[in-house]
C-alpha cells in the first residue's frame, strides 16, 4: 500500500503594494446630472437668507383678505348686532363668495372672538406706544391725559368698531372665549393703575384709584353712544374736558 502524499498549503503569491499617488487639490463635487458640469459661481456663493422666507403675494392677499372680514364683520356686528348679520353679509361686506369667511374662520363665533381679541391686543400695544413717546419726565397728569386721548381714538377714530363690539356683545361669546378676551383687557387697564396710584398719592385724584378706574372706564366708554363729530367738538377737546371731570386742578 502506497504510502499517502503529504497535503501542503496554497501559498499565495505575493503582491507588490502599488505606489502611492501624489495628493491633488481638492476637487469640488460634480453635478449629479453631468459628469462634467461644474457647479457654477454664483450657485456656489449664493446662500438662503436667514429668518422667516418672505411672504408670497398669495400669503399677503390673503392677510388683506382676513383684515378686511374682521374690519367688515366688526362694522355689521356693531351696527345689526351679532345674531343679525349672516355670513353672507359679512362677505358681501368684504368683496368676498359667501362661503369665503369659513376659510379664514372655522365659524361667526370664530370671527367673533378674533374681532375683539385682535382688536384689544393692538390696542394694548399702541397704549404703551403713546406712553412711551411721553417724555421721561412726563407728571402723572400728563400721563393720564396721554391715556385718556388713546382710548378716545380708539372708541371714536377710524377703526374703532371692535370695543362697542366687545361691549355690547359680551355674551355672545363662549366662556372659554370671555376669560381669553378678560385677560387682555385686564392687561389693558392694568396700564392706568400706577398712574391713578401716583395722583392719588398728590391728592389730585377725585376718588380712591381702583374705583376710579372703574368710573372712569364706564364714562368714556359710555361716550359711544352718544359722542359725533358733527358736533363740532375735537377728541382733543373731549379729553381736557374729561381729564377735568376725573382729577382736582
Amino acid at each position: 500500500m502506497e504510502s499517502p502524499v503529504p497535503r501542503t498549503r496554497a501559498i499565495a503569491p505575493t503582491l507588490k503594494k502599488p505606489p502611492a499617488r501624489p495628493r491633488s487639490k481638492a476637487v469640488a463635487p460634480l453635478s449629479a446630472n453631468s459628469a462634467t458640469t461644474t457647479q457654477s459661481p454664483t450657485e456656489e456663493t449664493t446662500r438662503r437668507p436667514r429668518g422667516r422666507p418672505r411672504k408670497t403675494a398669495e400669503e399677503l392677499d390673503d392677510g388683506n383678505r382676513r383684515r378686511k372680514l374682521m374690519d367688515g364683520a366688526a362694522k355689521l356686528f356693531r351696527t345689526q348686532g351679532f345674531a343679525a348679520t349672516s355670513t353672507r353679509d359679512i362677505a358681501a361686506a368684504a368683496g368676498m363668495h359667501s362661503g369665503s369667511p369659513f376659510y379664514h374662520f372655522e365659524s361667526k363665533s370664530a370671527l367673533l372672538y378674533a374681532v375683539m381679541s385682535e382688536g384689544m391686543t393692538m390696542a394694548t400695544q399702541s397704549q404703551q406706544q403713546a406712553l412711551d413717546a411721553l417724555p421721561a419726565q412726563a407728571t402723572p397728569r400728563e400721563q393720564l391725559h396721554t391715556l385718556i386721548r388713546h382710548h378716545f381714538e380708539i372708541l371714536l377714530g377710524p377703526r374703532s368698531s371692535f370695543i362697542p363690539v366687545m361691549l355690547y356683545e359680551w355674551r355672545s361669546l363662549t366662556p372659554a372665549q370671555r376669560k381669553g378676551i378678560a385677560r387682555i383687557k385686564d392687561s389693558y387697564e392694568a396700564t392706568w393703575m400706577p398712574v391713578l396710584e401716583a395722583l392719588a398719592q398728590q391728592g389730585a385724584l377725585q376718588a380712591e384709584p381702583g374705583v376710579a378706574r372703574l368710573f372712569i372706564f364706564g364714562a368714556l366708554n359710555w361716550a359711544v353712544q352718544w359722542f359725533s363729530p358733527k358736533k363740532g367738538k375735537s377728541l382733543d377737546a373731549l379729553t381736557d374736558e374729561a381729564l377735568a371731570l376725573f382729577i382736582r386742578s
